[in-house]
């Protein structure tokens, strides 16, 4: 017996990727993601790319996946794509000893996150306005 498949619940205009395990914690890769959330991919992009924090090259590498699965999958126009929606969830826990004075251990704790990205194709309404 195995699983029954998921149903995929995204809309046809819309892409998603997501990684697993990532070496940061959450709240530091959340701070990273809130900020591309809305944004035109090729901005996110852009913003992604001259960010001073280290963890902005792996939401950038999520960021171009989403990309490619909303053109080679689902076949939508690149230019007219936007980053509609981020999660950042946390994944296990790495637990490590340092020694400390007196013979006791400090306890260090090395999170692990995940991270999803849906971006989505602007729609055109009636009037010919994108949005």
């Amino acid at each position: 017996m195995s699983k029954k498949n998921k149903e995929n619940k995204l809309p046809d205009n819309c892409a998603k990727a997501f990684a697993r395990s990532i070496r940061s914690s959450s709240h530091k890769l959340n701070l990273v993601s809130k900020s591309i959330k809305g944004m035109d991919v090729s901005s996110a992009l852009t913003q992604l790319q001259f960010s001073k924090r280290r963890i902005a090259q792996d939401v950038k590498k999520v960021l171009q996946s989403a990309i490619a699965n909303a053109e080679n999958n689902h076949d939508l126009d690149i230019d007219s794509l936007f980053v509609e929606e981020t999660y950042v969830g946390k994944a296990v826990v790495m637990k490590r000893f340092r020694p400390r004075a007196r013979g006791r251990g400090g306890r260090i704790q090395k999170p692990i996150s995940n991270l999803t990205i849906i971006v989505s194709e602007k729609q055109e309404d009636v009037n010919g306005t994108k949005g």
